[in-house]
Formats: structure tokens, sequence, C-alpha cells
């Protein structure tokens, strides 16, 4: 035994030093030469370093990008791009991405590179998938196949054998899972692709591992490692560490699952890949927490959903927030498991909702499952979707419940504790129980009614946001830091695109929560209105508006409290022609920087409600430059409590830290804003929502 284990060292060990010596010879290269060779050879170095140290791989793509726009080279350009993209894909920043794909994929197609297009298809699909945009994967996925199978690429082929297993996996299908996994298997096999293979021996072992089929899953996830460690493919073979971990977690062998999780972080760390630590520190929380160790397991679940949700991704928070829920549910602090609990559902909403399984059916099996599955098949997929809906809603409802009946339950044992002690009679006992059950009843009945109420009210406001969430594709330069305090939000955002111009607002309606949410969305739905009945209204003539439709259609007046209802403001109007800004606000202020500093105009000091003696709106005019970042913003970042003496942020903070990043990618402003944020709140409760915009003509 123990000769094979240092063989097997050796064998790793070998394979080490040639893929070092291959670094060191391009290092060499580099050194030496110019122009598009050095170029060349950079990105090659770059690609290497994706399975061992993303750093490194993402410095070096940077170095080469500058490189190659010096010389106007332009497949080094591309290349560039794409590699960055890749490796920020594995560090969790979507966002900048995003941006650097689409950049490589237009270079791509000016220069016919199909199989590189292809393929950043394929890993645009993937962040897409990671976020819950389902249609947004099925679209990029079909791009990349269409090109791969144009050019008789049989990776095409074993990429779409693959993607349909995937599906049939996720819908619990597991045989027709394990079916295409393995005819995807037999193609690797005969192009010979090592990592591929590794790849589908994974996903074959999982098929097992969900049927609970634990000695066959071994058997594929060890056979996967040794093919990850012949190639040195770090994040694979950390991968496969995680995954034979929870093994040993569902056969009770804590100590082993441990084992393999801490390699496996250790790799992680080393390699940087955001995501994958995300999951292996949730891991080990979860083993903690079967270890009953409160400690560690409150400690790794907490840096896992921190983590997670410094990345964005619904699907690393949703596993992470429902760890950590049931961790502080077990510990009896409810409360805080209660708000993880709704987080929970609520990123489950965004992944796994009807609307979503439908996009699934309608774009995608129009595509492959056309040309490869028979009508049966869809037929009994679409089943399985409704059917895994259906319990996962039912699933819903009892897990939102869950946490406050349980307490009632503790409750009532406790009463009746209490009873018996006392040695009351029988029949004291009996009543007091009834009476508990009726209240217990009646508690129930309240708290289906209150939550349904709020869910419903979240998903209209969801629709009505989600029309500016994207503000526009002619500004792409842009972010939104929307995070609500509550479920349902007081704070909106908005936009609207009419002639040559684009008109952006950040509102704070008044209160939060659900009476928050419905001035929001009537907020909305009156500027939508205004606009769609008038033709290039300045801000200042839309918020009089706005006011006199405010004051008319809840019948404010001064003897009416609904006269307090109203919202603050900033609203925006930008004429993409002539690059001028119009701008008018209501209490919040905005702000434009540049190369010379922040500029503030000052927002009118009123309200946008009823009002005896109304004061029309001041409009201002700024001409823009290239240089200038626009923010539009509400008060709940400046007037968050946090820091070491739990003091308020405050504007003057608020300007130096954007002075302090203005100069970045809106996309990495907006992840340095989040950061920032938590880091300020730590464990304080939020006080208000926050909604900032920053837009970059």
């Amino acid at each position: 035994m123990l000769k094979k284990i240092i063989l097997g060292v050796l064998i790793f060990s070998a394979v080490s030093l040639f893929a070092n010596e291959k670094m060191d010879s391009l290092v060499r290269f580099i050194d030496k030469n110019k122009g598009e060779q050095k170029i060349d050879a950079m990105l090659l170095l770059s690609e290497e370093y994706f399975a061992t140290d993303f750093n490194k791989s993402i410095s070096l793509s940077r170095e080469a990008l500058s490189l190659s726009e010096q010389i106007n080279y332009q497949i080094g350009i591309a290349i560039a791009h794409n590699n960055i993209g890749y490796t920020l894909t594995d560090l969790g920043n979507f966002r900048e991405a995003l941006e650097h794909y689409q950049k490589s994929i237009e270079l791509f197609k000016t220069l016919g590179e199909e199989n590189r297009e292809a393929i950043a298809y394929n890993d645009i699909a993937y962040i897409f998938q990671s976020q819950g945009l389902v249609e947004k994967a099925i679209e990029n996925y079909i791009k990349s196949l269409k090109l791969l199978e144009k050019m008789g690429d049989k990776a095409s082929l074993a990429a779409c054998l693959n993607n349909i297993g995937l599906l049939y996996h996720d819908q619990n299908n597991y045989e027709k899972a394990l079916e295409y996994y393995l005819k995807g298997l037999e193609v690797k096999e005969e192009l010979g692709d090592e990592k591929s293979i590794a790849t589908s021996l994974n996903n074959i072992g999982s098929v097992y591992f969900s049927q609970q089929k634990y000695y066959e899953a071994k058997e594929y996830f060890f056979k996967s490692l040794g093919k990850r460690k012949k190639t040195n493919d770090k994040p694979g073979i950390a991968q496969s560490l995680i995954n034979i971990s929870g093994i040993y977690r569902e056969q009770k062998q804590y100590d082993k699952a441990l084992t393999y999780l801490l390699m496996s972080k250790d790799i992680q760390n080393e390699i940087n890949n955001n995501v994958g630590l995300v999951n292996t520190l949730n891991s080990i929380g979860v083993i903690y927490e079967l270890k009953s160790d409160a400690r560690q397991a409150e400690s790794y679940l907490e840096k896992a959903y921190n983590l997670a949700k410094t990345i964005t991704s619904p699907d690393l928070i949703k596993s992470t927030s429902i760890s950590l829920s049931n961790h502080y549910r077990n510990t009896r602090n409810f409360e805080r498991a209660y708000r993880l609990l709704v987080e929970h559902h609520k990123m489950a909403d965004s992944l796994t909702n009807t609307e979503n399984v439908q996009k699934i059916i309608q774009v995608g099996l129009q595509y492959e499952f056309e040309k490869k599955l028979h009508q049966a098949e869809v037929v009994q997929l679409e089943k399985n979707y409704q059917h895994e809906i259906e319990i996962k809603e039912q699933r819903t409802i009892t897990y939102s419940f869950g946490i406050g009946l349980g307490a009632l339950v503790i409750l009532s044992i406790i009463i009746l504790k209490s009873l018996n002690d006392k040695k009351k009679s029988n029949a004291l006992i009996s009543k007091q129980k009834h009476e508990i059950e009726i209240k217990s009843h009646e508690l129930e009945e309240s708290l289906i009614s209150i939550t349904d109420s709020v869910r419903y009210a979240k998903r209209i406001q969801e629709a009505l946001l989600q029309a500016g969430k994207n503000i526009s594709d002619k500004i792409p330069t842009h972010f939104v830091f929307f995070n609500p305090k509550d479920i349902v939000s007081g704070d909106f955002y908005w936009s609207y695109e009419k002639n040559d111009s684009i008109y952006i607002a950040a509102a704070d309606c008044t209160g939060h929560g659900v009476p928050g949410a419905l001035m929001s969305m009537l907020g909305i739905s009156f500027l939508n209105s205004i606009n769609a009945e008038h033709d290039d209204l300045s801000p200042a003539e839309i918020l009089n508006k706005l006011r006199d439709k405010i004051t008319k259609e809840l019948g404010q007046t001064s003897q009416n409290v609904a006269a307090r209802d109203g919202m603050d403001i900033s609203l925006a109007k930008i004429n993409l022609n002539n690059k001028t800004l119009e701008w008018a606000g209501a209490n919040n202020n905005l702000w434009v920087i540049n190369t010379n500093g922040l500029t503030e105009i000052k927002a009118d000091r009123q309200a946008v409600n009823y009002t005896e003696n109304p004061i029309p709106f001041t409009n201002h005019q700024v001409q823009l430059n290239s240089e200038d970042k626009i923010y539009l913003f509400t008060d709940g970042f400046a007037d968050q409590f946090g820091g070491p003496k739990g003091k308020k942020f405050m504007y003057k903070p608020f300007k130096e830290l954007l002075l302090s990043i203005y100069d970045k990618l809106m996309e990495e402003q907006e992840d340095i804003l989040k950061k920032h944020f938590q880091d300020w709140k730590g464990d304080l409760e939020q006080v208000d929502d926050v909604c900032i915009i920053g837009v970059r003509i």
C-alpha cells in the first residue's frame, strides 16, 4: 500500500516538473524576444497558469493586452481579452469577465477565428448559468454549438452530449443523464483529451452519487482524480477532492471527509479560485456541524456565505445561506436563521422558477432536442420539470414557516413541562394544550397570509425593476448597486429611452419594506406614464408632473396623513448625440467625477409629495466629456451604521470612496462598493434600502 502511494507521488511530481520546465522555457523565450512572438509566448504562459495560479495568469494576460494594443496586434488583443475573461470567471468577477469576453468575440468574428469564438460563447454561457440567467445561457450554448458543428469538430459532439446530460441530471432523470454522459465519454476517449475525459468521469460519478450508489460514485471520482493529477489540473483536483469527501460524509466518516476537504481548501487558496473556495468552506462547515462543533461550523459557514455574497452568484448564495440558516436554527438563533432562509428561497426562486423552466424547454429543446431526442423524451422531461417545481414550491412553504412553528412548539413544551412540575390537574393541562393548538393554527394562518402577500409584492416589484436592470444597450458602461433592507424595497431604480435621450433615476420612497415597495411600484408606473404621454420633457418638468400625479392619485390634502407619502429622487436625462446631461433632484444630489475631482450638483430641498405651496423643481444642464462618471444615489449607503464605533458612514467618506475608485471599471466599482458596505455594516442590522447608479458615457 505504501509503495503505491509513494509511486503516485513520484508520478505526480514528474508531471509537475515537466510543466515547470515548459513554463521556464516560455519565460526565457519572453525575455529574449519582442513584438508578436513575445506576446504569443506570454499568452501561452498565461494559459499554463490557468490550472495553477489565477493571479499570475491574469497579470500576464493584461500585460500581453497592453503590448498588443501598442502594436495593433489584433489576434493578441482578442486572445488576451479571452484569457482575462476566463480567469475572472474563476475568481467570481462575472461582470468584468463578460465585458472581456464580448470584446474578444467581436475581434474573433472580424478575424474569422470561429473556433475561438465558439469557445468564448460557451464560457459566457457558463457565467449566465451560474447567475441563474437560463435564457441567456441557452442562447450562448446554442451559438457555440452551431459554430462547432459547422467546423465538424468532434469535440462539439462531446460538448453537446455532456450538456444534454447535465440538463437531465438537473431534472433528476439519472438514467438519461448517464446515457448521454457515457456517449460523451466515448467521443472524448476517441479524441484522447485527458482533461475532458476526467470531467466526464466526474459527471458520471455525480450521477451515481445522486442515486446513493456510493461504491460506483467513489470508483469514478477516484478515476477522475487520477486523470486530473496526471494533467496537473489543480481546479479539477480540488473539485474531485470535494466530491470524494461527499461520499465519506454520507457514510458518516466525518474525519476522512474533513481530510479531503482541507486538501481541497489549500488548493483553492493556492490558485485563488473563489468559486471553488466557497463550496469547499461551506462543505467544511457542514461537516463540523455534523460533528457538533458549533464554533468551527459557524466560522467556516460564515466565511463561505460572505465570500458568496461578494461574488454575487445566486447559486452560491442559495447553498451557503441554507447551510448557515440550519446552523443558526440548531443554535437557537431563530431570527438570524429565518433571515437566511428567506434569502435562500429568494435565490432559489431566481434559479428555478417556472419561467426559466419554460425558457429551457422553448429555447434549448428547440435546437438540440429536436435533433437528438424522441418526442416522448421531450414530453417526459417537461413533466419532470413541472414535478420538480411543484416539489420545490411545497418545500418553500414548509421551510418558510418551519422556524416560527418550531419556536412555538418549543414554547408549548415549556408551558406543558411547567404545568406538570406544578402538578396541575390533567384537565387544566388539556385545556392549555388545546388553547396553544388554536393559537398555533391562528399564527400559522396569519404567517401564511402575511408571507404570501410579501412574496407577491416582491414578485411584482422585481418584474417592474427588471426593465431597468440593464439601463440601456446604448450605455454599456454602468452599474446598479441595489441592496434592499427587507424582502421588498422602498428604493427603486428606473430608466426610460426616448428619441435620442436616456432617462435614469434613483429614488427613495416613504418607508421601507411593504409600504415603501408599494410606493415604489406607483413611482415606476407614474414615471412610465408621464414619459409615454409627453415628448422630450426635462427632468424638472417630469418631477413637477410626478408630484401632481402623486397628489391627485393618492388624494393628498393638508388634512390627509397620506400627504406625507412621496419620494426623494435623483433624475437625469442624457442626450446621446450632443453628450449633454440635464438633471433635477428632490433632496438627493448628483455627483460628477473626473480627473479634476468631484462636482456636486445640489438638489432642491423638497420631496416629491403634496406641498401646500409647491415650488417648481430646478433643471440643471452639464456638458459631459469622455472622462466624466455620473453617480445617482439614495441615502441608504451614507446612513448605514457600522465601523469600529458603530457610527453612520456619512456623505464625506462616501465621496472619498467614490473618488478613490472612479477610474476603475464600472463592474469593479460595484463590487468594491458592495464589499465596503458589508465590511462597514459588519454584524449590525441594515438600516435602510441602498441604491447607487454609476454611469460613464
